[in-house]
């Protein structure tokens, strides 16, 4: 009989944890997945990276921000927007997401079950479906946590779900604010402040930071800057909030966010977006030897393993970057390193994809760190509108960068802020894993009319720089 109930327990069905289920799966594994929700997919699909861009592509048709540049600043497809407006788009291909995941799982022979999860001894997971009732223990051999993370709160921030709202709470409003505070510049505040803009309202964005995004190229982010003051953003940068309270006023309530400098924000509601929580209250981690830090997340080291050799933690659970694309290579990384099977990891070629409006993107080096290191570098830059592809979608204001190693002509990084950035990115990004140079673009030829030709003319822009 085997020592172990199962091969791998996975402890969460977001991007990391369906990812490790199913390449512990791959490699005949006994595999139990745990979700403690009805629903899997996690925060990613239920109410985070999902909705949240289905909004953003429901907010960009409705809105009729791509064909501004044609038709001017007034045209809309639909001139009164509400929040009903946008969830008929989210809906349905939220619940289309889920029923893949299902599949998925379903069809590798994972083990789906419903249940809280806590550690009983660093092999034994006590099981409780709270709804029912129900519970059991399993034990296996190897347990990835892929918890993720919940909304930050603090006294300071009130959090009702109507008028003061986490990200979380987003698909829960009742309407669109004529104005909104958000509070927290980082990537999620910076995506849904952009968002609103384009709809109209009146946006205020407070951060502490005295910039935005500090791990993006500080070239994108004033571009990103412009365009958010474009839609009447107003920026709050280095400023600290004291106070945040719902107050009631010739009938309606309005929401007052005080700043420490003495400045005071009325909004018709405000989005709190000051970080995020490992949701690891409920694990018991103090029984498989294991601790957090002060924000409920996971010390790992390179192959994701925690302190206890068999228990790995990715996704969210380990902070920075955050995102469901790398997340899903983590939960990959991890359960091969756990089984001894070789598998290549290459953290510093992950893309990153921010999808304010217009969406940035960028994969490899940036200025600053090549400064730092003292390498000697020159840049490349394209505009969209230099090519005839950028006109016909309408996006006249979109830059392609290319960076490349001065002596080796080696491609170093690439940064993109325009529509399709995310999906242009992986061009380079192919390049630069491979570790091309900045010839190669010259030298292919790409389809006409395309935003790809972009990459030529950047390289062409860079190697004219070493002309000159």
């Amino acid at each position: 009989m085997p020592e172990f109930d199962y091969d791998l327990a996975v402890v969460g069905s977001g991007p990391a944890g369906h990812h490790a289920a199913i390449q512990g799966a791959k490699l005949r594994k006994r595999v139990i997945m745990i979700e403690r929700k009805a629903l899997v997919g996690g925060i990613c699909v239920n109410v985070g990276t999902i909705p949240s861009k289905t909004m953003r592509e429901a907010i960009l048709y409705l809105s009729g921000y791509r064909e501004h540049a044609v038709y001017g600043d007034s045209y809309r497809v639909k001139e009164k927007i509400t929040f009903q407006d946008l969830l008929v788009r989210v809906d349905p291909v939220v619940r289309h997401e889920i029923d893949v995941l299902r599949h998925q799982l379903l069809r590798n022979g994972v083990e789906l079950t419903t249940a809280s999860a806590s550690f009983v001894d660093p092999h034994v997971l006590h099981l409780e479906d709270k709804p029912s009732g129900l519970q059991r223990r399993v034990s296996a051999a190897n347990i990835v946590l892929a918890v993720g993370t919940h909304a930050a709160r603090d006294q300071r921030t009130p959090l009702d779900g109507r008028y003061i709202f986490s990200s979380d709470d987003m698909m829960e409003l009742d309407e669109l604010p004529r104005t909104l505070a958000v509070i927290g510049a980082g990537v999620i505040g910076c995506e849904y402040a952009s968002m609103f803009a384009a709809l109209g309202v009146r946006v205020t964005l407070i951060d502490m930071r005295p910039r935005l995004l500090d791990f993006v190229d500080a070239e994108i982010v004033e571009s990103l800057v412009y365009h958010l003051r474009e839609r009447r953003v107003t920026l709050r940068l280095g400023e600290e909030v004291s106070s945040i309270e719902v107050f009631r006023e010739n009938g309606q309530n309005h929401v007052r966010t005080c700043l420490a400098s003495g400045k005071q924000i009325i909004t018709d509601k405000a989005l709190s977006s000051t970080g995020r929580t490992g949701a690891t209250s409920e694990l018991n981690l103090g029984a498989a030897g294991l601790a957090t830090d002060a924000r409920g997340r996971m010390k790992t080291n390179a192959d994701y393993r925690t302190a206890v050799e068999h228990i790995y933690a990715v996704g969210d659970l380990v902070g920075f970057p955050s995102l469901a694309s790398t997340s899903k290579e983590q939960g990959r990384i991890a359960v091969c390193r756990a089984f001894r099977v070789a598998a290549h990891h290459a953290p510093e070629l992950f893309p990153y994809g921010i999808y304010t409006i217009p969406e940035i993107s960028f994969v490899g080096a940036t200025e600053e760190s090549l400064t730092n290191q003292g390498v000697p570098y020159e840049v490349g830059k394209a505009a969209y509108r230099e090519t005839a592809r950028g006109h016909i979608i309408g996006d006249d204001s979109g830059v392609l960068k290319l960076l490349f190693h001065r002596e080796t002509r080696e491609l170093l990084g690439v940064h993109i802020i325009g529509d399709g950035a995310v999906e242009l990115v992986h061009i380079g990004q192919a390049v630069i894993s491979l570790k091309g140079t900045i010839d190669y673009f010259v030298n292919t030829v790409f389809n006409y009319p395309t935003l790809a030709e972009c990459y030529k003319n950047a390289a062409l822009d860079g190697i004219n720089r070493l002309s000159a």
